[in-house]
């Protein structure tokens, strides 16, 4: 059987959900019921049984790390909800969701570091992305213009272009982005976290084996 689904014999759907919470680190709110059976009282001397089927209502995963996020922005007095948008994603949204951010996304980043590790065993599920408000995807449209600026100037000036340190996912995108792009290629040089990515003209490009490294 699934290990995210349990089949109780108790009371109440309240103390299904109450002993399902405990079991698995959530809030009650969190656990959906199915009722399979219910045994009605006789005469009212016995109490009511049911038999029930409970689950977490999202992936438990995710809603540990919605947990584990509500509790870090309570420490850090900051004014921010987490809401769970999809399947991997949570949304960071309030008065100071912007201030989650930090610099180039890092203070988002390692907030979601964290709640991975503290939400997720080795196996369980999928990883868990945050997110704050849209950031990812106006960061993600900016890289896409900054790759396309860094390619133009590559090649007017015959030169390789070097971009500013950024993350795994930040330079995957500028490579996607100039994938196809015959004039350039893309390679990733440096130790993190000063990791960055050079655009190279392709007549200047060094012969080297492979293209593209994240």
């Amino acid at each position: 059987m699934n290990n995210d689904i349990l089949v109780l014999d108790v009371s109440s759907v309240e103390e299904a959900q109450k002993a399902a919470a405990v079991k698995w680190g959530l809030d009650p709110a969190d656990i959906a019921v199915k009722v399979i059976e219910e045994e009605k009282s006789f005469f009212g001397l016995l109490g009511r049984k049911l038999r029930v089927e409970v689950r977490p209502s999202a992936p438990l995963a995710l809603l540990r790390g919605k947990i584990f996020a509500e509790r870090l922005l309570e420490l850090m007095d900051l004014n921010i909800v987490p809401e769970i948008v999809n399947e991997s994603r949570i949304n960071l949204t309030g008065q100071d969701a912007g201030i989650i951010i930090g610099k180039y996304g890092e203070t988002l980043k390692s907030m979601e570091f964290l709640l991975n590790l503290m939400a997720r065993d080795a196996d369980e599920g999928e990883r868990i992305f945050l997110d704050s408000d849209g950031y990812r995807e106006r960061r993600e449209l900016s890289l896409q213009r900054l790759a396309l600026a860094a390619a133009r100037k590559s090649v007017k000036r015959g030169k390789p272009t070097y971009l500013e340190p950024m993350t795994s996912w930040e330079r995957r995108i500028i490579h996607v982005t100039l994938k196809d792009d015959e004039h350039v290629e893309t390679r990733s040089v440096g130790e993190t976290p000063s990791r960055k990515v050079v655009v190279w003209p392709v007549a200047s490009q060094p012969k080297r084996g492979g293209r593209r490294r994240p």
